[in-house]
């Protein structure tokens, strides 16, 4: 049934198209009918096309509700509008749809007839698409090109009145293995600002291991171990792209799937390897129903309390200590450190939690009070050395709310103590309460240790962000996981990798992910092996992945992998500003801006020290002048900031910059007033950027010698040629090169061609 639908279909997508009725006939004899007053493509505009540019149909917020079952989904598209004229107005709406997708419903709010809809061919539908092109006369559509439609009977919207139109197709999904794919083709341009909520609910036979979208940030609730329920997350509802949804189904493990993406020039390409776990249930072989994991935590809280700390924080801090405590599950350990200019230990081990122990621990915890200086140092020595519970994963909650300012209180030596005195391997959660703290220096002890940073704003509470924190180390599964490249007969594959990231990886808990990026080299199968500490046993997990399907259409991959090699070079920039005697001219620091400013001019991923680049005025081909201010930006900011907001604004932005899987279209940063701003001047476009300047779109590859560069072609808007380059485009999902809004600068096979879009407003 699924190869006939796929055969009788085969097309990349559909559109809807709604016409009134005497424009029906019109056109009859010729096969293609007028296009009505209004034509709505909710996937690419806030405001209907009018061909007569007067009177528009607005689009309000769409809602989406994806039903996937297996490797089929049904989708349901509800686009609300807003009629702004005082007349009534007849509208035909287009949607693009993914490949295959049959109609199995249509209808819309207030009376009509029975709506009718056909599927056309796609030599016919290309028709259309020229018909659109020419009368509605925006390159904006040319991101839909080369579709099948369906077209139906009209729907009116009534004088300033609403409306709501549904729309319900059925398509295959695409199968890699263990992993299915679902797309939604939308827009990729940053002026998009509609609103869409956008919910899907999963169903599988098998059991599914884990959900991932490269494109939106989710928020991902499990129903059980075969049933999972999917949303954009409130922040991201107005962000650009298609939205992609990938999930694993079970195998025995550690379950993984690859995405990759092909580039001549790094001699392979780039790669996304998507790891997940069983569902903690299945993991733990009936291990839900109790209160100790597999592997069991030991877990030691260490807490300044310093006078600073005084009033609510220490209260607040208190609080959140006996949340942990009281979170532990039987069998698994914990002790409590406290310090300001002095050191106190609970215990001089971590102790195993009972009655006797809490009760202990509470009492320990109410007399805490908040006095004198801080001695970060002592406090993380005390912490790493105590003998640790045999046969348990150790964490470190370390809090502290200032600089260090007694005993030894250099940036280096306390970030050299986790880097070379952590016998135990214990994992350092870093909580900076308040904007006084040194921000690189808490985030390198979370590294060093496989850990993570928190920053506890001005206002925030300290108690819930450390509990989140601590929810999230629910249900250790994989520990101490280790990467291995192998060749076919088991022995290391040198060479076919380089650049993964993160290098050293993280401990997996329940309900984690992991995604790593990198480079292959060659096009030979290749074996990665993951081992480590797996439910309390040692284990080994083998993948062995093909590159017979890296496409061009997957350029997510290797922008993804360009943002956090860059955000990995940006924090080395900054911990090099522990040493007062590094600046700027040093030759290391110039080497690390050299490649931070090229891979952010390629792939068009800025930063706060590389907004500048997004200026019209900057002139990317002086390129000493651009890496002079690039060495300005990141010494006076990465290397000089070590507290206040000017640093934890960066330490936000270097934590989701490290562990970057979703797309950041927007170039959305924190500013250092804690502002969110983004960039509207650089537009990516699957794998290419394109920068705006002075009302031209440059091609990324060609931005540096602009001013040098003759076009060995000049394509016109509308013509046969601007539609032959759309649909070649299209076959590498590129189409969106062509659909800005201005002139286009931009190589197609190697040469330099200029798009003429500048009259089509």
């Amino acid at each position: 049934m699924g190869r006939s639908i796929r055969k009788m279909i085969g097309c990349l997508g559909v559109l809807f198209l709604f016409m009134a009725g005497p424009a029906w006939t019109a056109m009859e004899h010729i096969g293609v009918r007028p296009l009505a007053s209004n034509v709505i493509v909710p996937q690419s505009r806030r405001i209907a096309f009018a061909p007569d540019r007067r009177g528009a149909i607005e689009i309000t917020d769409v809602e989406v509700l994806i039903d996937i079952l297996e490797s089929t989904a049904t989708t349901t598209i509800e686009i609300r509008l807003q009629n702004t004229s005082n007349r009534r107005q007849e509208a035909e709406l287009i949607v693009p749809v993914p490949d295959g997708a049959i109609v199995r419903g249509f209808a819309y709010d207030g009376p009509g007839g029975m709506i009718t809809a056909e599927v056309l061919a796609k030599e016919e539908a290309r028709r259309i698409y020229q018909q659109l092109v020419s009368k509605i006369r925006d390159p904006a559509l040319v991101e839909f090109i080369g579709y099948n439609l369906i077209r139906s009977s009209v729907f009116p919207v009534e004088a300033n009145g609403k409306q709501k139109v549904r729309l319900t197709y059925e398509h295959l999904l695409e199968i890699d293995g263990n992993r299915i794919d679902y797309v939604l083709p939308r827009t990729e341009a940053l002026e998009y600002a509609v609103p869409w909520k956008i919910k899907a609910n999963i169903k599988a036979k098998r059991p599914i291991s884990t959900v991932y979208s490269a494109s939106h940030k989710l928020e991902i609730e499990r129903e059980n171990d075969k049933e999972m329920t999917v949303k954009i997350a409130l922040d991201a509802e107005r962000d650009p792209g298609a939205f992609r949804l990938s999930y694993l189904v079970q195998e025995d493990g550690v379950t993984a799937s690859m995405f990759a993406y092909p580039e001549k020039q790094v001699g392979g390409g780039y790669f996304l390897l998507l790891a997940g776990l069983p569902p903690m249930g299945q993991a733990a072989e009936g291990l839900k129903h109790v209160d100790t994991p597999a592997i069991k935590r030991e877990v030691t809280l260490v807490i300044d309390r310093s006078g600073s700390m005084r009033n609510e924080k220490i209260e607040q801090v208190k609080e959140a200590a006996l949340q942990i405590i009281a979170g532990l599950g039987n069998g698994e350990a914990f002790n409590i450190i406290i310090y300001n200019n002095t050191v106190q230990q609970f215990s001089p081990t971590p102790v195993v939690k009972d009655k006797e122990t809490v009760d202990a621990a509470a009492a320990y915890i109410e007399g805490i009070t908040a006095s004198g200086g801080t001695n970060i140092y002592d406090a993380l020595k005390t912490a790493l050395e105590q003998e640790p519970a045999e046969g348990m994963l150790p964490i470190v909650l370390f809090l502290t709310d200032g600089l260090p300012t007694v005993g030894n209180t250099s940036e280096v030596a306390i970030r050299e103590l986790v880097m070379k005195s952590n016998p135990h391997k214990r994992r350092v959660f870093t909580f900076g309460v308040g904007v006084d703290v040194n921000a690189p220096l808490l985030e390198k002890i979370a590294d060093e240790s496989r850990a993570r940073a928190e920053f506890v704003l001005p206002k925030e509470d300290v108690e819930v962000k450390v509990g989140k924190v601590f929810k999230r180390l629910t249900g250790p599964i994989l520990a101490d996981a280790k990467l291995e490249v192998l060749r076919e007969n088991g022995e290391p594959a040198l060479g076919r990798t380089r650049d993964i990231m993160p290098q050293t990886l993280p401990d997996l808990f329940e309900g984690d992910q992991l995604v790593l990026l990198g480079q292959y080299v060659g096009e030979e199968p290749v074996t990665f092996r993951i081992k480590g500490n797996y439910m309390g046993k040692e284990r080994k997990f083998k993948f062995t992945f093909t590159f017979d399907k890296a496409d061009k259409r997957n350029g997510f991959v290797s922008r993804l992998w360009a943002g956090r090699k860059i955000a990995e070079l940006i924090d080395a920039v900054r911990q090099m500003g522990a040493d007062a005697a590094v600046s700027k001219d040093d030759p290391k620091v110039k080497e690390l801006v050299d490649e931070i400013v090229r891979l952010s001019t390629e792939f068009g991923i800025l930063t706060e020290y590389t907004a500048f680049l997004a200026r019209e005025g900057t002139d990317l081909g002086d390129r000493r002048r651009v890496l002079d201010e690039a060495e300005v930006m990141l010494e006076s900011r990465a290397m000089r900031s070590r507290s206040g907001y000017g640093a934890v604004n960066q330490s936000f932005n270097m934590a989701r910059g490290k562990s970057a899987g979703t797309l950041n279209l927007r170039n959305e940063f924190y500013n250092e007033q804690m502002d969110r701003v983004s960039i509207a001047s650089v537009q990516q476009i699957n794998d290419r950027a394109y920068y705006n300047r002075f009302g031209r779109w440059v091609d990324s590859g060609l931005v540096e010698k602009e001013s040098q560069i003759k076009p060995t072609r000049i394509i016109e808007f509308g013509t046969d040629e601007f539609i032959e380059l759309a649909e070649k485009l299209a076959k590498e999902n590129r189409q969106g090169s062509i659909a800005l809004r201005g002139d286009i600068l931009l190589m197609v096979d190697g040469k330099p061609v200029l798009v003429k879009n500048s009259d089509t407003d």
